[in-house]
């Protein structure tokens, strides 16, 4: 290849690489800053998972335990004040007769997702794996006695998705959790056991997740936020621990705080970054990681049999485009059924993402933000390429992007039809006329630089 691409390749790799360590933004030759993570430096293995999430840009959240017995979600025991072994009682009857790991997988597939976050315990404290730290899990405690864990990771090494595993750092069941936190102070514990041993649970537990299911893509860490921001989780250790067992293994943590050292991406609840709609953010606080972002397909988590209000595909397909253009993955939520079906309409969801993604994915994977958010919509890039996604209902008569030089080409992604366009030289922006284009879910118009 010319020696020239050579060189601009090598320059935009690294620049890549620097992004993912948290060091975006640096010329070449200039002094380093010191790393955001201090003390943590990944290995090569882990800035090339980065990269690959970085690219994946769509993934699903399962979240899926004996909450969906009730099918209320799975905040059923702190929301309605139900005693813990009360609520424990539902495990002898949990029997998912129709969840197939693999007609799952395969739907997910489908669908254009990259990757799936399966919920391995959440805060109720049951463990849905083989765990010989708990009786409290679906081996012991339910006649179903399969390790979907076990059945998921064999089916997505399979078929070619990345598994990340959701571990809950709060607890509102065992008496070791304590002190109590913000929440769960209404399940019926009665004595005060010592962190120490609950640290230790965890820590066992994550070593069994990482050492028996083969290459977890990520540990999806939710709960720090029930304790003051002041309280001791001892992150260091169980971070070190993890990237012991998987080097490759990327962390994220739930936590709406500026990332802590160890974690390998940063994660948004119900908003893209730098937005704060849903209340649980700090917007102004955005790493250099590779960013994601959560958001339900309906109103739940975890199933809940009166919420049928799914978004439509419309809906869906602008939340990924929308994280897209934020330089952000986007993980939709589904809440498998107490059968083991995924719902319907999540599937019919599901399917109409694929179909959009099979036609349009070009400008999504493997793309970066460029750092434009208007009210018409957003842009991606890739290489010497622009996507520009109008969102719009109604389509304007033209739209304006910033751009540092003359655009070679100006056309529509679908039918390569050349749109009229003006570039200013004082202001750097590109006007480009779309008065003749029809609004839709995504009406894309590339540009070639």
């Amino acid at each position: 290849m010319p020696l020239n691409f050579t060189i601009k390749t090598m320059k935009h790799s690294l620049k890549k690489r620097m992004m993912l360590l948290g060091l975006g933004g640096i010329m070449l030759g200039s002094q380093l800053p010191v790393l955001a993570q201090e003390n943590y430096i990944p290995t090569a293995s882990n800035l090339e998972a980065r990269e690959k999430f970085n690219d994946s840009r769509f993934g699903i959240f399962l979240h899926w335990g004996i909450y969906s017995m009730y099918a209320q979600g799975e905040w059923y025991m702190h929301n309605a004040g139900i005693d813990h072994d009360e609520y424990a009682k539902a495990a002898s009857g949990f029997y998912p007769s129709k969840f197939n790991a693999h007609d799952w997988v395969a739907a997910i597939k489908a669908a254009g997702a990259k990757y799936i976050c399966f919920t391995t315990r959440h805060h109720d404290s049951f463990s849905m794996f083989d765990t010989k730290y708990s009786d409290y899990d679906i081996m012991d405690a339910t006649p179903f006695k399969r390790d979907v864990v076990k059945e998921l990771a064999d089916e997505c090494a399979k078929q070619g998705i990345t598994l990340h595993l959701y571990y809950s750092h709060l607890d509102w069941t065992r008496e070791d959790y304590y002190p109590l936190g913000r929440t769960g102070h209404t399940t019926g514990r009665k004595n005060h056991g010592e962190w120490k041993t609950y640290q230790e649970f965890m820590n066992n537990q994550l070593t069994e997740l990482l050492t028996n299911y083969g290459p977890i893509g990520a540990i999806w860490f939710d709960g720090k936020w029930d304790q003051p921001d002041d309280f001791d989780w001892h992150l260091d250790e169980q971070y070190a621990l993890i990237h012991r067992l998987q080097p490759a293994c990327l962390i994220g943590n739930n936590h709406h705080k500026q990332i802590n050292p160890g974690e390998d991406f940063q994660m948004f609840e119900r908003d893209l970054p730098g937005e704060n709609k849903a209340g649980l953010s700090d917007e102004s606080v955005i790493s250099r990681l590779p960013l994601e972002t959560c958001e339900t397909m309906n109103g739940m988590w975890g199933y809940k049999i009166a919420d049928q209000n799914y978004k439509s595909v419309k809906q869906l397909v602008r939340l990924l485009v929308g994280a897209a253009g934020k330089g952000a993955n986007l993980l939709m939520n589904i809440g498998p059924q107490p059968n083991g079906e995924l719902p319907a309409l999540a599937l019919d969801r599901l399917k109409g993402m694929g179909e959009w993604l099979n036609k349009y994915g070009e400008t999504i994977y493997a793309t970066d933000g460029a750092g434009i958010v208007e009210k018409w919509g957003t842009v991606t890039k890739k290489g010497n390429k622009l996507y520009v996604h109008i969102l719009a209902d109604k389509m304007p008569d033209e739209i304006v992007i910033p751009l540092e030089k003359r655009a070679k080409k100006v056309f529509t992604f679908d039918d390569h039809v050349s749109l009229k366009n003006k570039y200013d030289r004082k202001s750097h922006t590109l006007t480009i006329s779309t008065i003749s284009l029809k609004a839709s879910t995504d009406c894309i118009v590339e540009v070639h630089l």
